[in-house]
């Protein structure tokens, strides 16, 4: 393929055009799994190649549970991208992560019921580690751009992914506080086990928009878009600085994630 980038950026709920690159152009891009959620827009920021992509479409028209993930992995992969950031939205099950907060996870529960999650096929096994999901060198340079904007962020998270499109119930939201998980949300699995099973380096960036409904408040999208809206702009400029902090060799262990993981 003519066409190459660098890092790659999902654009979560909220986030549906990155408005950072220079002389952006889309593309359309078949993989043998479909077609990814929208085109992929290419450009240049301060000298790299940033590859975009609407997780949920432009126009948010795809749900959750029927996102293609593996498309989406695929078609990063084939533009040569070895990293990727990717914001994203979740419920908040602690009282001191509070609506407006960020939190960095760097493990996951994974609650969802039909989604493909693996590249695996009948005539070739892999069975790749997950013990640490997150890129460790992405999460470092996002962390420093946090800290460097003085941004409320919650590191070391643990993320509940259900499947969606609805919200828990008021039941599954007090188990899931038992667990001992931080937030909850419903895009995160199986998009970074694809990665890993990819090698490429992944990392989340979540914006709390609200507390899930253990804290006797009903969740509503109306709710979720009004407090995204006022973040929008603040994730956007995380994603500014933090491009300019990616080390451009990677010094993790990402890119080995299928060393000892084919039988």
């Amino acid at each position: 393929m003519e066409e190459t980038a660098e890092i790659g950026i999902f654009g979560g709920t909220g986030i549906y055009d990155s408005g950072l690159l220079e002389n952006p152009r889309e593309i359309d891009i078949d993989t043998p799994y479909g077609k990814p959620s929208d085109k992929i827009t290419l450009g240049i920021f301060n000298g790299r190649k940033i590859a975009f992509l609407p997780r949920h479409g432009k126009k948010h028209t795809i749900l959750p549970h029927m996102i293609n993930f593996k498309a989406n992995i695929w078609a990063f992969k084939e533009l040569g991208i070895t990293r990727i950031i990717a914001p994203s939205a979740v419920g908040s099950l602690k009282e001191e992560l509070e609506p407006g907060h960020f939190a960095l996870p760097t493990q996951f529960l994974d609650f969802t019921k039909s989604r493909e999650g693996s590249f695996s096929e009948e005539d070739k096994v892999i069975h790749i580690s997950v013990a640490d999901p997150f890129c460790p060198e992405l999460q470092s340079s996002i962390l420093q751009v946090t800290e460097k904007q003085d941004l409320k962020t919650h590191k070391d998270c643990t993320y509940v992914c259900i499947e969606g499109p609805r919200f828990s119930t008021k039941a599954e939201s007090k188990f899931y506080r038992t667990t001992g998980a931080d937030i909850i949300g419903m895009t995160l699995v199986p998009e970074c086990q694809l990665a890993r099973e990819a090698q490429m380096c992944y990392a989340s960036i979540s914006t709390i928009t609200d507390y899930d409904v253990w804290a006797e408040k009903p969740v509503t999208a109306k709710e979720v878009i009004k407090t995204l809206s006022k973040n929008v702009e603040q994730t956007k400029k995380i994603l500014s600085e933090l491009i300019d902090k990616i080390p451009k060799d990677r010094n993790c262990s990402c890119e080995k994630a299928l060393a000892d993981a084919e039988f």
